[in-house]
């Protein structure tokens, strides 16, 4: 699927967001081992440490759906220049797809593609666990 296609699923999901204390809707959308697509959007709450970011929401879906590996997410917000996904969501992309390409996009039309391992140098994982 093109970055264009993943945009625009990740611009809709966006709308959905419920975001009534920060006003900052986030739309995702990640792309699968497989080749399907998942979208998130952002969940505040008015306890702010429960608040679930979009990136986690679509990948979360993904693994619900039986994924178990991403290549691609794909992120959207009205900043300029466009958010980056946040620590927390850099270390569960990183989890599930270590070579993930990462594009992060503006609704004006800026965008910059990335990877996480760009994002997140040395990030831990399961490896890091092993005595």
């Amino acid at each position: 699927m093109s970055d264009e296609e993943l945009l625009r699923l990740a611009s809709e999901v966006r709308e959905r967001a419920y975001a009534p204390y920060s006003r900052f809707k986030v739309g995702a959308a990640v792309v699968g081992a497989s080749g399907a697509v998942y979208v998130g959007c952002n969940v505040e709450n008015a306890s702010y440490p429960l608040c679930v970011c979009a990136e986690r929401t679509a990948i979360g879906t993904a693994i619900a759906a039986g994924e178990r590996a991403i290549s691609r997410v794909v992120v959207i917000t009205d900043s300029s220049p466009p958010a980056s996904p946040c620590g927390g969501c850099r270390q569960v992309i990183w989890e599930f797809g270590p070579e993930a390409e990462v594009v992060v996009a503006g609704v004006n039309g800026e965008q910059h593609t990335t990877t996480i391992r760009a994002l997140l140098p040395q990030g831990f994982d399961g490896v890091s666990l092993r005595r």
